[in-house]
């Protein structure tokens, strides 16, 4: 008897990843492409996507079906998911994404902001399973958010819930992409990781010796995998850079849980996989700064690892076919 799939689609600042994914929340098949300069065309980026669902699609076997296609796009999405409003890393002003793909496509598509996939992933199939209200943190490129409140994907009346990067920790403080200065992921993300050790190493640090050594074996290309790679190798510096961008996360999710009370903050992203490098400082932060002192719950990683985004995108397509 064949599978009733569906393919899951995380766009981030940096790439495309796609999975066909079953009901149950298995990925079977991957494809993945590097997103086009952000600076060009919004139909470029339609067309990495289009590439990589043709792909999946082909990879699944005569017996299954493919019911939906969900894009977790990493801006901005309207509340009837038709819309990409505004994406601080790309270039999509109100773009009619839902529309142009499925007529590209010939079949049915969802477009969920990308954390908000995230998630309903963990929620779904990973760490929150269990728990009715949760606010997911995503650190990637930027900070993306979802929410949970009673089991329901909350996205607010224009369908910008929980964009909590773009919230001011620091008044008149570094410009950030979305227009604004001081917005939490101008601290907390993988770009502030990344802006850090760079400072460091271009300044010619004594202590960045061992980062700009690595930066010149990883081909002049500073990541923050790469910084995490030397943290997790014991370098001080690197540990630092992470401790630092550690306490910033603290800070703000002791405010949000000042103003949305979850039962569990989940910590997702690309920057997540630094593990208690990053968590423990935060938590550290966090236990410090929230109102009511030991009377909530601190942060859990994400179950899902990077993966999160696209069997969220998928899982959610599948359900507004079934609706």
């Amino acid at each position: 008897m064949g599978r009733n799939l569906a393919i899951g689609i995380d766009i981030g600042g940096t790439k495309v990843s796609g999975g066909v994914v079953t009901p149950e929340g298995e990925i079977i098949e991957r494809a993945r492409r590097s997103t086009p300069d952000r600076s060009k065309s919004p139909r470029i980026v339609e067309d990495t996507i289009t590439d990589v669902v043709e792909e999946l699609r082909a990879r699944i076997g005569p017996e299954d079906t493919c019911e939906a296609v969900g894009i977790g796009a990493a801006g901005f999405v309207s509340a009837d998911g038709a819309t990409v409003v505004f994406a601080p890393h790309l270039s999509w002003r109100n773009e009619p994404l839902r529309d142009s793909l499925t007529h590209r496509m010939g079949m049915p598509v969802h477009v969920e902001n990308d954390a908000n996939a995230a998630c309903w992933a963990e929620w779904r199939f990973g760490v929150a399973r269990d728990e009715s209200h949760v606010v997911m943190i995503t650190l990637g490129t930027g900070i993306g958010g979802g929410l949970i409140d009673e089991g329901v994907l909350r996205r607010g009346k224009y369908g910008i819930a929980a964009e909590y990067g773009h919230m001011q920790v620091v008044p008149d403080g570094r410009r950030c992409e979305c227009g604004n200065r001081g917005c939490w992921e101008q601290y907390a993300s993988g770009n502030a990781l990344v802006r850090e050790a760079r400072h460091m190493i271009e300044a010619g640090s004594p202590v960045a010796a061992d980062l700009a050594e690595r930066l010149a074996g990883a081909g002049g290309v500073l990541t923050g995998p790469l910084i995490t790679e030397a943290a997790q190798d014991g370098d001080p510096t690197s540990r630092e850079l992470l401790a630092e961008v550690g306490h910033w996360l603290g800070i703000g999710i002791a405010n949000l849980a000042a103003a949305l009370d979850p039962g569990l903050f989940i910590i997702g992203g690309g920057v997540s996989a630094a593990g208690d490098l990053l968590i423990a400082p935060a938590r550290e932060t966090f236990a410090r700064r929230l109102t009511g002192r030991g009377y909530r719950p601190t942060a859990h990683a994400a179950a899902l690892g990077n993966a999160a985004g696209l069997i969220g995108a998928a899982d959610l397509a599948r359900r507004a076919q079934a609706a």
